[in-house]
């Protein structure tokens, strides 16, 4: 059973004869202890606040029975980890869409490379806020007037905190279709066409940042905590 807290994701897996339904992760209307193993991938980047990231990883944990089994993958800062690059790195643009798409969720450009209107005074601030940030790693601090970097497209990140452009493909649906409105990674062949565009917020995590939430848990035990192509990953058990 899938949940997701987009109704036109959730609608593709009815089409699919998938069973899912539309939630917030931090709330899942799931009896606590009836599930034999939760995934939970490319979700808990997208929360705001150590404390919201722990809350999300805590209800995974609600909804396994003791002996339960999750996985949680979630982007990493380090995209060069042990002198070798992620898929996301070497990746060039015009990769294949879906591809990208699943493996990525990112493809970007700076946000004044985007907008018609946007002015230079724009553009200045976003180059600045991505200036500032390099080399802090992952002691970045958030940004003083609270305006994130945009991330660019293929780049090593510069801010564990940032936001990622999408464009929204709007259209006549066609014949069977249930969902009209689809978001691609900016730089995939659909974001081509004229349609508006987006910003996604994204906290990348930092080598053990997500295996230290999960072992803050009392009723968990961290069964394992690795690298996979850009992101980290934990595998834990429901004590």
């Amino acid at each position: 059973v899938g949940c997701d807290r987009s109704k036109n994701l959730v609608n593709i897996c009815g089409e699919k004869n998938f069973q899912a339904f539309v939630c917030d992760a931090l709330s899942v209307p799931i009896r606590s202890g009836s599930c034999d193993a939760c995934i939970s991938i490319a979700v808990i980047h997208h929360f705001s606040t150590a404390e919201r990231r722990l809350a999300a990883i805590r209800e995974l944990v609600r909804l396994l029975r003791p002996g339960g089994m999750a996985l949680i993958y979630v982007w990493a800062m380090e995209q060069e980890y042990k002198n070798q690059k992620s898929k996301y790195l070497k990746e060039k643009n015009g990769s294949k869409d879906k591809e990208e798409e699943i493996n990525t969720g990112m493809a970007q450009r700076p946000l004044s490379d985007q907008m018609p209107h946007s002015s230079s005074q724009d553009s200045a601030c976003s180059d600045r806020l991505l200036n500032d940030s390099k080399d802090k790693g992952c002691d970045t601090k958030p940004v003083a007037d609270s305006r994130l970097p945009v991330h660019t497209n293929r780049t090593s990140f510069h801010s564990q905190d940032l936001l990622v452009p999408w464009h929204l493909k709007g259209g006549t649906k066609k014949k069977g279709e249930s969902v009209d409105t689809v978001s691609f990674p900016d730089g995939s062949k659909e974001s081509q066409e004229l349609s508006p565009v987006f910003h996604r917020y994204y906290h990348v995590f930092c080598e053990g940042e997500l295996e230290a939430a999960c072992r803050s848990l009392d009723c968990v035990r961290v069964q394992k905590s690795y690298y996979d192509q850009g992101n980290w990953c934990v595998v834990l058990e429901k004590l």
